[in-house]
């Protein structure tokens, strides 16, 4: 266990499953209390129960990154257990893969407000906070799609896009109040819509080979890969690190297509 982030606090959405999960425990096990904010009751409360069960500080919030309101109230409890905030990870989102060109408008609503209003209203709340701490460190889930993508993606590679966008603009207004803000990009991960899209193949285990493949590191990544990024990224060792994108992808986006 280390000591990197003792006597912090972080509010993670999105932390009952996957990749959020993964950050959860990272940060958790690195020191800082953790408010597991998560709009699948089941799932959070899970990952908060386990994490208190390894010894750590943890606590449930059923937040919809949808909701204004979710949010302000999630902050509030988080302020009420630990006091203060110093990290907010904004993780939750989902994929979402539409025909641009039937593509309902609350459909684009609903993917916009998923992918990319959560997260700048999880800032909202969270940087009058941190500017009167005069410190806090945001990091934005964002996705190697932000910056190149595959077919059929639309348009949750335009809402990544939007995350690095709103990182840079946090970055430059906020950093004054010493509030660094950062994006994380990751690639192939193993969570459970990487593991359907695998299963769905004729052939699974070639398809998995195939997708190994493709990196040259020849595994695909693990949740516990980018939390400990952002573990990192949250602690003190990273206070000259802000206003950038950081990719984590096992080297994919290195490789030209042939």
């Amino acid at each position: 266990m280390s000591e990197r982030l003792n006597g912090k606090s972080a509010f993670v959405t999105g932390a009952g499953q996957g990749i959020g999960r993964g950050i959860a425990e990272q940060l958790a096990s690195n020191g800082a209390a953790v408010t597991i904010a998560e709009i699948n009751e089941e799932t959070g409360r899970s990952a908060a129960d386990e994490l208190r069960q390894a010894g750590y500080e943890a606590q449930f919030a059923q937040v919809d990154i949808r909701s204004e309101d979710e949010i302000n109230a999630g902050i509030a409890a988080h302020i009420e257990a630990y006091g203060k905030l110093d990290i907010l990870v904004n993780n939750a989102g989902q994929n979402q893969h539409y025909d641009a060109s039937r593509m309902s408008v609350d459909e684009w609503e609903k993917s916009m407000s998923l992918n990319l209003r959560g997260a700048w209203l999880c800032c909202k709340h969270a940087l009058p906070i941190m500017a009167a701490q005069e410190a806090g460190a945001i990091i934005n889930i964002a996705s190697v799609h932000a910056t190149m993508t595959a077919y059929n993606f639309f348009p949750y590679n335009v809402a990544k896009s939007g995350l690095l966008g709103l990182t840079r603009s946090l970055a430059l207004d906020w950093g004054h109040k010493n509030i660094r803000v950062i994006a994380v990009s990751p690639g192939w991960v193993r969570t459970q819509p990487a593991i359907d899209f695998l299963e769905a193949a004729d052939d699974p285990a070639a398809e998995e080979e195939r997708v190994r493949n493709l990196h040259p590191l020849k595994r695909i990544g693990r949740p516990e890969d980018i939390g400990a990024l952002v573990a990192f990224l949250a602690s003190d060792e990273a206070s000259y690190i802000t206003g950038t994108e950081i990719v984590i992808d096992g080297g994919i986006t290195a490789r030209h297509a042939d």
